[in-house]
């Protein structure tokens, strides 16, 4: 399954470490920016960016509490992403069959 133009901001948002650091955050639950801020030594709207970013790739929804906004993760979106590397698994097991068979041979 090849990745389409539709899939490419789920690609950009896990192509950062600290968005796969939110993502690893929010795996936990659901937090506010300023829960998601003190754990970077970045400020609030450079971590809000990020979680821009998240939420246009559609792996986090946003949604109001009073005065905060607190993000929760779509691990659905990240089944996109998912599919596409399985369709590598078929490379590793060729790759992994060879070697055995090379390992079993040069005993």
């Amino acid at each position: 399954m090849p990745a389409t133009p539709q899939d490419q901001p789920i690609f950009r948002a896990l192509a950062d470490p600290t968005r796969r650091a939110i993502i690893a955050m929010l795996s936990e639950g659901p937090r506010s920016i300023s829960e998601i801020a003190a754990e970077f030594d970045m400020t609030r709207p450079a971590v809000a960016k990020h979680l821009a970013i998240l939420k246009d790739g559609g792996v986090i929804s946003v949604e109001p509490h009073g005065r905060e906004r607190i993000n929760r993760l779509n691990p659905q979106a990240l089944k996109t992403a998912a599919d596409w590397l399985n369709t590598f698994d078929r490379f590793w097991d060729d790759r992994l069959a060879a070697l055995k068979t090379l390992v079993e041979t040069t005993q």
